[in-house]
């Protein structure tokens, strides 16, 4: 327990709140400079929110996935489908299963000799 105390010290160093603002204020930048579209940001004085104001797609955004379409409805499909060619005919009727035989009634027992 004492070298957890007194032994190395910790080698990270730890911000202070300007080293941090700073840091991150610079990490900002950089983003929004490398940014082809820049967002509208705001800040508000009283709570010191900052907002941003970001395009509907981001640049990576438009590589890897279509762009919404905006006139056309999402549940409705725009081609024709007509039945006859994706819906084959029924299968026609199977003939009905033939009735399993019945069974024999029971044989009666021989009459009792009477005593």
């Amino acid at each position: 327990m004492l070298r957890y105390l007194f032994g190395k010290k910790p080698e990270g160093k730890i911000e202070t709140q300007r080293e941090t603002f700073v840091r991150q204020v610079k990490e900002l930048t950089a983003t929004i400079e490398a940014m082809p579209q820049k967002p509208k940001v705001s800040i508000d004085p009283k709570t010191g929110a900052i907002t941003f104001e970001a395009p509907e797609q981001f640049a990576d955004e438009a590589l890897a996935l279509p762009a919404p379409d905006a006139t056309a409805p999402e549940t409705q499909s725009t081609s024709p489908v007509t039945e006859a060619a994706t819906n084959p005919a029924p299968p026609k009727a199977m003939p009905p299963k033939a009735a399993p035989p019945k069974a024999s009634p029971p044989k009666a027992a021989p009459p009792k000799a009477a005593a």
